[in-house]
């Protein structure tokens, strides 16, 4: 496992900093979303809900690939190449509306589907790029 960069960890940490992350499909073909984004400082976390194809892939092959862009300078992006280290239930709720609060200036999201389940999936970084970088 390699570290996360101070840049990453900025960029995914510090304002309304979106990510495209990259997963594959059975068949091998790529599946991008775009999706809200976080940092322990390890690893990158994102969230998202069962049956999602996201999800789906991830649990099938841990391979990802996640792009942040600087909202206010999109020409500083980093470029995370990595594995799942954990996919779980458990304060997945509470990170959502964590994330909401930084988005959305929200206490709560507000977009959850009746018996929807949140997923936290924690990133372990296997190489990055930093690009604009100051």
């Amino acid at each position: 496992m390699i570290e996360l960069n101070e840049f990453a960890v900025r960029l995914a940490k510090e304002g309304k900093n979106f990510a495209s992350v990259a997963t594959l499909m059975p068949d091998g073909s790529p599946q991008v979303s775009l999706v809200w984004v976080d940092s322990d400082e390890k690893h990158l976390i994102i969230n998202t809900a069962e049956g999602r194809v996201k999800t789906n892939n991830l649990r099938r092959d841990p391979r990802i690939a996640v792009t942040i862009a600087n909202s206010e300078n999109p020409y500083q992006q980093v470029m995370v190449r990595g594995r799942v280290a954990e996919m779980t239930q458990e304060g997945a709720d509470a990170h959502i509306d964590e994330l909401a609060k930084k988005y959305l200036g929200v206490d709560q999201y507000p977009h959850r589907a009746p018996g929807e389940k949140r997923v936290k999936v924690r990133i372990v970084p296997e190489k990055i790029l930093s690009i604009g970088d100051e």
